[in-house]
């Protein structure tokens, strides 16, 4: 019996694929595009996940001994047990310079090297101090090139307080030789250096290139004497990495500086004590990609789902009549199953081979030097395997759930259906479904606009999500309820093929949802994408730009400006005002619906007695001029909402370093988003980063700056790599307008997923457009010519792009309009060209997916017979 059935359906299945690849390709086409898009996050989260900082400073270390970076946050949620949360600071957090002494009489090592590193500036001869006559360098400890290794190529080891070895790379830049003199400048001091010598490094990594000092003249340089950045260690020949790090953590304290514990790095994690930030880093862009991956995997859902269905859909008459004949329900969905698995088995295999090189693609994007990517041999085929594995489960049963509708049917009823021209409403469950979410979606949008940050954007995403699965259950409804507003106007207007498009989409409004529903799901996507982030980027923009009072700017070297240098501008004539503002972040730690909840948020130090000349961040409670000593911070309004704090009270954080502080409230300012969160006293915020100066200096001048600029940079003459201009917005923002990563994600996800669902678009509506056959010849038949058919066919492409343009941009603006009030106070911004360009993409995929195939199609049902 069994085996009667499979013959049976495996026959149908042959003869169907045979009969039907015109309207298969669709349904081939959108699931190995799915494929694809699901291989590709991932194999880009797979190299996230086993990414890593390089290993360059510390190449030749056995093992590197650094402090904690990681904070950790427990609490205990609502009836349930206690959860961690943990962030990395951004800050380095320091050694006691007691360590290296310890880590040196450890068993196994050979030898203990303190690591500390200063920005400095090679003047070049004959400079001036302009930036192009300034060469950025690090300092180091001629005892820590060991570390890399540098060796020797010319001359020998500093031995004076006065003597440095360059790096090959900075010797060849400014003609340092042996017994050449050059000028250094450090922390805004100038001073003449003999070289001793130059060294080459064993492999050439990237970043700045590196000056050799004593070990005493380098820690002096570094000032902080009591601690170091991090220890390498050099092992004793043939001591394996796990008994070093066993004898180290014996040999170690507990703790390092203050309250973090002590960490061992060996292997590829030496990486982390160079670039201390990179894990956190890679945290925040992995939680973000996984986002913006789950959105891909319900986009990829969908479109198979819509498309597979559609495509048995338009097999219902078949089916139907194969029913009234004799063919058991069970034959007919094993047929049908089997058709889908064929199709999408090899669009699946397909897709997973394409989804290496898009993979590799987005891989290159997101980048970056100091957290490179890399790709195991075994992870494009694991990709690959997943995507095609994804793909081919989740075909069958949908293929199975479309065709139960008809192979359900007793065979007088499938015989009645078989004629019948548009299946009927949605079913009950389905309706039931879209309705609750749909006041999900609006529910979760109201929800977004009482609360703020981070919270306001889940929920908005959540309603985006709601309202676009519902838009897809509904589908039909909607599209009687956009047919009621537009059909008036294409009859109207479009003559006998408005006439006709109008009543063609009336007698199929299901058919009308189908192809509604991907242009919806396009426009909502694009439209969140696009305007979340533009909202934020112009309400930041326009409040640093409110806030600014500065005439010019003064700014240096990626390290900093040196120590004095706002004293020196505040000391020349003319300026009324300078301040130096420091850049960090602080962690806070908060609960969220109970869970705990580690936050790191940008923070400004300033000058609180010259604040007012240079920069207004709209006071709204207490006062700017209290910001002094190392117990205050003025906090967004915002954010003292949120925390339910206010002037006089008290708020606890965790500095870049991870030093708790409990610190008094001075003042409440409005204009956050474009300053930041937090700001503290200059003094306070210097004394827990790796390189107290300032990014930037901001100066007003009594006259504007016309004439007082010539003074300022006569002030400013001594020190090298620092220019004057005039002040901007980007000054002063907390964050830049854009950066790589940013700008990545989003190519990513508007520009790829976007283009997966112009795909979808066309693939669902020739799918559409090619099972009207019959409806072209009942058309011709009863004396439409070929002429009115095509027009007819123009008005219902317009018609589905204007429904679906109107449908997908009001579902994105619930969201939008609950996210924009919530964080920015102002309506969501998208601007008109993007949303043009959006348009003109729609209608394009509508064209290419309806015209084309319906002018191929009544071309082939009908002939030449003329119009």
């Amino acid at each position: 019996m069994r085996a009667g059935v499979r013959r049976a359906s495996a026959f149908l299945a042959r003869r169907s694929l045979r009969s039907r690849r015109g309207a298969w390709a669709p349904v081939f086409a959108a699931t190995a595009a799915a494929a694809a898009l699901i291989g590709a996050f991932v194999l880009v989260l797979g190299s996230l996940l086993a990414a890593g900082p390089p290993v360059a400073r510390h190449a030749a270390a056995d093992a590197v001994v650094v402090a904690d970076q990681r904070v950790a946050y427990t609490a205990k949620p609502w009836g349930s047990e206690p959860k961690t949360a943990e962030a990395y600071l951004p800050e380095r957090v320091r050694l006691d310079r007691s360590t290296v002494a310890r880590a040196a009489a450890a068993e196994g090592v050979a030898k203990a090297v303190a690591d500390d590193s200063v920005p400095l500036s090679v003047v070049l001869p004959g400079g001036s101090g302009s930036g192009r006559d300034a060469v950025p360098a690090v300092g180091r400890s001629w005892e820590s090139a060991v570390l890399t290794p540098y060796r020797l190529s010319e001359g020998r080891a500093p031995g004076a307080p006065d003597e440095v070895v360059l790096d090959s790379t900075l010797a060849a830049a400014t003609g340092g030789r042996p017994g050449s003199r050059l000028t250094l400048q450090t922390d805004g001091t100038r001073r003449p250096y003999t070289v001793s010598g130059v060294a080459e490094p064993a492999h050439r990594a990237g970043g700045a290139p590196a000056v050799f000092f004593t070990e005493r003249r380098l820690t002096a340089l570094a000032g902080h004497p009591d601690t170091v950045d991090a220890i390498g260690i050099v092992a004793e020949h043939g001591v394996p990495a796990a008994s070093l790090r066993a004898s180290l953590a014996s040999a170690l304290p507990d703790r390092a500086h203050g309250d973090r514990a002590v960490r061992v790095l060996t292997g590829a994690d030496r990486g982390q004590a160079e670039y201390v930030d990179a894990p956190g880093a890679r945290g925040e862009l992995l939680a973000l990609l996984a986002s913006v991956a789950a959105t891909v995997l319900m986009v990829a859902l969908l479109v198979i789902a819509a498309t597979i269905s559609q495509a048995v859909h338009q097999r219902s008459g078949e089916l139907a009549l194969l029913r009234a004949v004799g063919a058991t329900p069970r034959q007919l969905r094993s047929a049908v199953g089997r058709e889908v698995s064929r199709v999408t088995a090899a669009a699946a295999v397909l897709g997973g081979v394409g989804a290496v090189p898009l993979g590799l693609l987005m891989r290159s994007l997101l980048a970056t030097e100091p957290l490179p990517l890399p790709v195991p041999l075994w992870l494009p085929l694991g990709a690959a395997a997943v995507a095609a594995l994804v793909v081919a489960l989740s075909a069958r049963p949908v293929s199975l759930l479309a065709a139960r509708a008809v192979t359900g049917l007793r065979p007088a009823a499938a015989l009645a259906a078989a004629g019948a021209p548009e299946p009927g409403e949605p079913g009950r469950v389905r309706t039931v479904a879209g309705l609750l979410l749909a006041v999900a979606g609006v529910g979760s949008a109201g929800a977004a606009t009482a609360q703020s940050g981070q919270a306001a954007a889940v929920a908005a995403s959540g309603a985006a999500t709601s309202l676009i699965v519902a838009v897809a259950l509904l589908g039909p409804w909607i599209a009687r309820v956009a047919l009621r507003v537009l059909g008036g106007p294409v009859r109207r207007l479009g003559g006998v093929s408005g006439f006709l498009a109008a009543r063609s989409a009336a007698a199929h409004h299901r058919r009308l949802g189908a192809a509604i529903t991907p242009i919806v799901l396009l426009v909502a996507f694009v439209c969140v994408q696009l305007s979340a982030g533009a909202t934020l980027e112009r309400a930041a923009g326009r409040q640093a730009a409110d806030a600014l009072r500065a005439d010019l700017v003064v700014t240096g070297p990626d390290a900093g400006l040196p120590a004095d240098a706002a004293r020196v501008v505040r000391e020349a004539p003319g300026v009324t005002a300078a301040t130096g503002v420091l850049r960090s972040s602080v962690v806070l730690a908060r609960r969220e619906l109970g869970d705990p909840v580690l936050d790191r948020l940008p923070v400004l130090g300033v000058t609180a007695d010259q604040l007012s000349g240079t920069l207004d961040p709209r006071v709204t409670a207490g006062d700017l001029a209290d910001l002094t000593g190392r117990g205050t911070v003025a906090v967004g309004r915002d954010r003292a909402d949120g925390l339910g704090v206010g002037v006089g009270d008290q708020v606890q954080l965790r500095l870049g370093d991870g030093t708790k502080v409990r610190l008094r409230v001075v003042a409440l300012y409005e204009r956050a988003l474009g300053l930041g969160e937090f700001m503290l006293p200059h003094a306070t915020l210097a004394a827990h980063v790796g390189t107290p100066r300032d990014q930037r200096i901001l100066v007003r001048t009594a006259d504007g700056g016309a004439s007082s600029a010539a003074e300022v940079r006569r002030a400013l003459a001594p020190y090298a790599g620092v220019r004057l201009r005039a002040a901007t917005a980007d000054d002063v923002r907390i964050a830049p307008a854009t950066s790589h990563q940013g700008d990545a994600l989003m190519v990513i996800g508007v520009g790829v997923i976007g283009g997966f669902a112009l795909l979808a678009v066309v693939s669902t509506l020739s799918l559409i457009t090619l099972g009207r056959g019959p409806e072209f010849r009942l058309l011709r038949m009863v004396g439409a010519g070929r002429r009115q058919v095509r027009r007819m066919l123009i008005a219902e492409t317009g018609l589905v792009a204007v429904a679906g343009l109107v449908i997908g941009t009001l579902v994105a603006a619930v969201p939008l309009l609950a996210f924009a009030l919530s964080t920015t106070g102002s309506l969501p911004y998208l601007s008109p060209a993007r949303y043009g360009a959006l348009a003109l993409a729609v209608a394009v995929a509508a064209g290419l997916g309806t015209i084309r195939p319906g002018a191929a199609g009544e071309r082939r049902v009908l002939g030449k017979r003329g119009g």
